[in-house]
C-alpha cells in the first residue's frame, strides 16, 4: 500500500506521520509548513519538527548529489518551485474554507434584518391605518345614532323598502342632483347621434393588437388585480386594485407608478378615479370605502357604509357622491367630502346580496345587480325601486349604462350578456358567449359606440349591429377588468395574471 502526502497528494520520498493528527507528509514539505506557523496543519494543533515520526519504506538508489549547472540541480529548483505551490495551494484551500464560513453567517445576519425591516415596516403600516381610521368623521356618530331607530317604509311607486336614513336627503343636495340631470340631459341633445370626429373608426379598432404589458404593479405572492379604472379627464392615468390590498395608480404615458395606496386589510375589489381631482375611491371586502390623495399618497376618509363586503362602487356626475353596494343587502349614498352615509336603502321583498352597482348618466337613477340574478333599477330622489330586469341565471357580475342614456348592458354567470332598452324597459339582444365564459368587466366607450366584454377573454362589440369587432386572448389568467382610453384611442385591460395590458393600433 502505498502512502500518499497530506499536502501534496504525491507519494513521498521521505515519509513521516504527525503524532498530533495522525497524518502522513512528506518531511521536506511539513518541516517548511511548521517553520511558517508551528502548528499542523491538517488541525492547527502545535506541532514541531522533533516530534515527526519517520516512516521506513525501501526506496530506489537516489542519485548522486547535484551540481548547481547540471540539469538534477534544475529539476531540484522546479521541485522545491513544486513544494512551494503545493503549500500556498494548500493554504488557499484553507481560505477558502474559512470565507465560505462567514459567508454563510452573514447571510444568515442578512436574512435575520429582513425579517425584522419586514415586521417593522407592517407595524409602520398598521399604525399609519390606526391613525386614518381615528380621524373624526361625523357621519360615523350619526349612523350609529340612527342604526338603533326602526326602519320606515319608503311609499310611491316601487316595492317596499327598508330605508335607514343615516344623514338624510336633504332638499338643497335633491336639487342639486336635478340640477346636474338637467345640464347632462340637454348636453346629450345638442350632441344628438353624431359621433365625435376624434372616435376610432371600427375598420383601425379591428387592427388594434397588444402594444404593452406590465406585471409589476401588484405583489407577486397574492397574484391578481381585481378592478381598474381610468382618469376620465386623463386616461393616461390607470387605476388598479389588488388582490395584494393594495391600490395602485400607473401613468401609461411614463410607464411608471404614481402612487401605491395601503390601507385595506382585505382584496381591493372596485376602484374609481375621479374625473377632476386628483382622488380615487376604492372598495373591499373589509366592507371600508377608501378616499385616497393620490398627490399625498395616503388616506383621508374612510366610508363604513356597510357591515359586510363592498361589492361595487359608482361616483355621482356631481363628483360629490358615492353609490355603493354590499353584500349586506343594502345601497348607500354617500358624501365624499365628509364620510357621512346620506342615506341607506335595502329591497325588503327579496332581501338579497347586491353584487354590483352603477350610475345612469345622468345620475338620477342607478342599477343594481343582485346574487339571485335580478337587475334592479332605482329612482335616487324618492329611493325607490322602478324596474326590475329579469332573464339572468346566476349572480349578476357586472352592469353598464351606454352613454346615449337608453342601453343597459348586463353580465351574469350564465355565459351571456343581455342589453336593455331602459325607455321600453326589456331585452332586445342577447350576446350569448361560449360555454362557461365567465363576464367579469363590461364597459361602454365614452360616446357609447362600442361595448367592451372582459372576462374569459376580452371581445369588443359595434353597438346597433352587436357585431364582435375584436378579441384578445393574451391573458393567461381571468379577465377582470376593462376600459377604453380617451376617443378609443386605446384599449386597457387587468386580470388574475397579475398583469395590466394595453391595445392600440
Amino acid at each position: 500500500m502505498s502512502l500518499v502526502c497530506a499536502i501534496s497528494n504525491e507519494v513521498p520520498e521521505h515519509p513521516c506521520v504527525s503524532p498530533v493528527s495522525n497524518q502522513v507528509f512528506e518531511r521536506r514539505l511539513i518541516e517548511k509548513y511548521i517553520a511558517e506557523n508551528g502548528t499542523d496543519p491538517m488541525n492547527r494543533q502545535p506541532l514541531s519538527e522533533e516530534q515527526l515520526i519517520d516512516i521506513k519504506v525501501s526506496h530506489p538508489i537516489r542519485p548522486k548529489a547535484p551540481s548547481s549547472t547540471s540539469i538534477p540541480a534544475i529539476l531540484k529548483a522546479l521541485q522545491d518551485e513544486w513544494d512551494a505551490v503545493m503549500l500556498h495551494s494548500f493554504t488557499l484551500r484553507q481560505q477558502l474554507q474559512t470565507t465560505r464560513q462567514e459567508l454563510s453567517h452573514a447571510l444568515y445576519q442578512h436574512d435575520a434584518a429582513c425579517r425584522v425591516i419586514a415586521r417593522l415596516t407592517k407595524e409602520v403600516t398598521a399604525a399609519r391605518e390606526a391613525l386614518a381610521t381615528l380621524k373624526p368623521q361625523a357621519g360615523l356618530v350619526v349612523a350609529q345614532a340612527v342604526a338603533s331607530q326602526p326602519s320606515v317604509t319608503a311609499g310611491g311607486a316601487g316595492e317596499p323598502m327598508d330605508v335607514s336614513e343615516q344623514v338624510g336627503m336633504m332638499p338643497e343636495i335633491i336639487q342639486k342632483l336635478q340640477d346636474k340631470a338637467t345640464v347632462l340631459t340637454t348636453e346629450r341633445k345638442k350632441r344628438g347621434k353624431t359621433v365625435p370626429e376624434e372616435l376610432v373608426r371600427t375598420e383601425d379598432l379591428s387592427k388594434y393588437r397588444q402594444v404593452a404589458t406590465h406585471a409589476g404593479l401588484h405583489s407577486a405572492s397574492v397574484p391578481g388585480i381585481l378592478s381598474l379604472d381610468l382618469c376620465p379627464s386623463d386616461t393616461n392615468k390607470v387605476l388598479t386594485g389588488g388582490a395584494d390590498k393594495n391600490v395602485v395608480v400607473f401613468d401609461k404615458k411614463e410607464e411608471q407608478i404614481i402612487a401605491t395606496l395601503k390601507g385595506h386589510t382585505k382584496k381591493v375589489t372596485s376602484v374609481i378615479y375621479h374625473p377632476s381631482q386628483s382622488v380615487v375611491f376604492s372598495a373591499s371586502p373589509d366592507s371600508t370605502i377608501r378616499v385616497w390623495s393620490v398627490t399625498g399618497g395616503n388616506c383621508v376618509q374612510v366610508v363604513r357604509a356597510h357591515e359586510a363586503s363592498v361589492t361595487g362602487l359608482s361616483l355621482h356626475a356631481t363628483g360629490d357622491y358615492l353609490l355603493s353596494s354590499s353584500e349586506d343587502q343594502y345601497w348607500a349614498f354617500s358624501d365624499i367630502q365628509t364620510g357621512r352615509v346620506l342615506t341607506k336603502v335595502t329591497d325588503e321583498a327579496t332581501g338579497c346580496a347586491l353584487t354590483c352597482a352603477q350610475f345612469h348618466p345622468d345620475g338620477l337613477i342607478f342599477g343594481t345587480g343582485t346574487a339571485d340574478s335580478q337587475i334592479k333599477i332605482w329612482d335616487l330622489k324618492e329611493r325607490t325601486n322602478v324596474a326590475n330586469f329579469p332573464g339572468h341565471i346566476g349572480p349578476v357580475t357586472s352592469i353598464a349604462f351606454s352613454e346615449n342614456g337608453y342601453y343597459l348592458a348586463t353580465g351574469a354567470q350564465d355565459s351571456s350578456v343581455k342589453l336593455w332598452d331602459l325607455r321600453k324597459l326589456k331585452n332586445f339582444k342577447t350576446i350569448t358567449l361560449d360555454n362557461n365564459y365567465e363576464v367579469k368587466s363590461l364597459v361602454f366607450d365614452q360616446s357609447g359606440t362600442y361595448l367592451a366584454v372582459g372576462g374569459t377573454d376580452i371581445r369588443v362589440y359595434i353597438c346597433k349591429q352587436w357585431s364582435e369587432v375584436l378579441n384578445f386572448t393574451e391573458h393567461t389568467g381571468v379577465v377582470t377588468g376593462v376600459a377604453f382610453g380617451e376617443h378609443a384611442q386605446f384599449l386597457t385591460s387587468t386580470g388574475m395574471d397579475r398583469s395590466l395590458k394595453f391595445y392600440s393600433l
